[in-house]
C-alpha cells in the first residue's frame, strides 16, 4: 500500500515531505504558496491517513522507497528533519526528476568528528531507543531542540508523549549514509536551511549544505519548524522560481 499524498493549489509541484511532526505542524507557513505551486503533501508511514510501516518502525530507506515514486512530474521536493534522509536517499536514485531540492534541519550528523553534533546524536539515539524512559532532563533538551511544545518541569503534554512513542525503535539517522556527492554532480539546485536555534544544528546545516554545493539560510523565528520562520516562506518561493 502506498503512502497518503494530498494536493492543494495550482502550479509546478512542490513535494513536501515532513519528519516527525505532522504535514500540518511542519508546514505552517506556507499555505498560501498555494496560490502559484500545487503544494503535494506527503504523508510518511505511521501518519494518518498513510497506512503504517510494516513492521511499526520508522525507516528512512522505507520512506525513500515511498518517495521515489512520487517523482514522475520531476516536483521541487522540500524536506524536513528525518524525512530529509529519505528524500535525499530518493533523489540519489534519481537525480533528473528532483527539479530542485530544499532540506529543513535535515537529520544528517555532519561533520562526524564535531563534539556537539555527537552529543545531539547520543540525545536523539537515546530517546529513539528508550522513547518516554530516556532520561529525562535529556529527553526534555532534545525535545525542546526538535521543536516540541515542553516546559522545564511538570508532564510532557499528551501530543508530545503520542509523538515520542511513535518515534521510539525508529531507525536511527546516524545510520545514514546518503552519497551526497550524486546530487553534487548531478548540479541539481539545493537550498539548505535552518532555524537559528542550536549550534549542532547549524554545523549539520552548515556541513550539509558544503557537500552538496548548496545555497545556505538561516531564518530565526520558529525554532526547528523553519517553515513558519517570518520569511521563510518568501525566502523559499524565490529560491524555487530561480530554480526553473
Amino acid at each position: 500500500m502506498t503512502i497518503a499524498v494530498i494536493r492543494q493549489g495550482t502550479g509546478p509541484e512542490v513535494l513536501l515531505v515532513h519528519g516527525g511532526a505532522s504535514p500540518a505542524t511542519t508546514w505552517s507557513g506556507l499555505e498560501h504558496l498555494s496560490h502559484r505551486w500545487t503544494l503535494a503533501y506527503a504523508y510518511r508511514r505511521g501518519f494518518d491517513p498513510s497506512p503504517p510501516p510494516p513492521d511499526g518502525r520508522q525507516d528512512f530507506e522505507l520512506d525513500a522507497a515511498d518517495l521515489v515514486e512520487l517523482l514522475d512530474s520531476r516536483p521541487h521536493v522540500v524536506a524536513h528533519s528525518y524525512g530529509a534522509l529519505g528524500a535525499l536517499i530518493a533523489a540519489i536514485l534519481r537525480p533528473p526528476q528532483v527539479r530542485s531540492l530544499t532540506l529543513l534541519e535535515p537529520a544528517l550528523f555532519l561533520p562526524v568528528d564535531d563534539p556537539e553534533v555527537a552529543r545531539f546524536r547520543r540525545m536523539g539515539d537515546a530517546v529513539l531507543t528508550k522513547g518516554l524512559e530516556t532520561e529525562p532532563a535529556t529527553l526534555r533538551e532534545f525535545l525542546k531542540i526538535a521543536g516540541a511544545p515542553v516546559r522545564d518541569h511538570g508532564p510532557l503534554p499528551e501530543e508530545v508523549q503520542r509523538g515520542v512513542r511513535r518515534a521510539q525503535g525508529s531507525r536511527s539517522p546516524g545510520e545514514a549514509r546518503p552519497a551526497l556527492e550524486v546530487l553534487r554532480d548531478a548540479q541539481i539546485p539545493t537550498l539548505v536551511a535552518s532555524g537559528g536555534h542550536h549550534h549542532a544544528v547549524e554545523r549539520m546545516c552548515d556541513a550539509v549544505a558544503s557537500a552538496l554545493n548548496a545555497e545556505r539560510t538561516e531564518t530565526a523565528g520558529a525554532g526547528h519548524f523553519v517553515a513558519a520562520a517570518p520569511g521563510f516562506a518568501d525566502r523559499l518561493e524565490r529560491f524555487l522560481i530561480s530554480s526553473g
